[in-house]
């Protein structure tokens, strides 16, 4: 494991550590009106704007907590092995996500890591798909086989306290961010066979 990799590892991980100290700071008081989930992500309020930065470490309880910790260590270890920037990566994605929620959310307060977990898994699968890449290719067979069952929790049959729609963006923030910033192999092959081809070409017409 080189440096790089190491520093990648302990930034992603230290995510999911503060999401933990968060809920210990917040346990006491969970009971109250005045716990600090008031600040999760509100669509369409002003107030509800910090809920894009501050709904992945605000969590309704230790079930929920430790649901979404085993997907998010495992999927951020992928992304900390696989990408040269993963904390860009994260920040791009939650702010991806969470303005999509943001515009067209039901108007509740929307809490949790879930919808940067979904953001993640189909960020991964659809990275491996376009770079076709060994390393790219096996992180998202990992990802479906794992966590392949998620996807159910993208429609509105979820539960009435499932925030689905929350789910659904940030899938649809992982697919179109790796869409965006992943280098097709299929294309680059192309450019290349066409910087081959540019002097015989250039030959041809004069």
């Amino acid at each position: 494991m080189n440096l790089q990799v190491k520093k990648n590892l302990i930034s992603v991980l230290a995510f999911v550590g503060l999401t933990w100290l968060v809920y210990l700071i917040n346990l006491p008081l969970l009971v109250t009106a005045y716990n600090l989930n008031q600040f999760g992500l509100e669509p369409r309020t002003l107030h509800g704007l910090v809920g894009i930065f501050t709904m992945p470490f605000l969590h309704d309880g230790f079930n929920h907590l430790i649901g979404n910790t085993v997907p998010l260590v495992v999927l951020l270890s992928m992304l900390a092995f696989t990408r040269p920037n993963p904390k860009r990566i994260i920040i791009c994605l939650t702010v991806m996500s969470g303005v999509m929620l943001w515009v067209l959310g039901r108007h509740k307060i929307h809490v949790g890591a879930s919808g940067l977990i979904y953001a993640l898994a189909v960020y991964l699968m659809a990275a491996g798909f376009y770079e076709r890449k060994i390393a790219s290719a096996i992180t998202a067979i990992l990802v479906v086989v794992l966590y392949g069952s998620l996807f159910w929790g993208l429609l509105p049959t979820a539960g009435p306290y499932v925030s689905w729609e929350g789910h659904l963006f940030g899938a649809v923030a992982g697919g179109f961010f790796a869409a965006m910033t992943t280098e097709r192999s299929g294309r680059k092959r192309k450019q290349t066979s066409a910087i081959m081809e540019s002097p015989i070409t250039s030959e041809r017409t004069l």
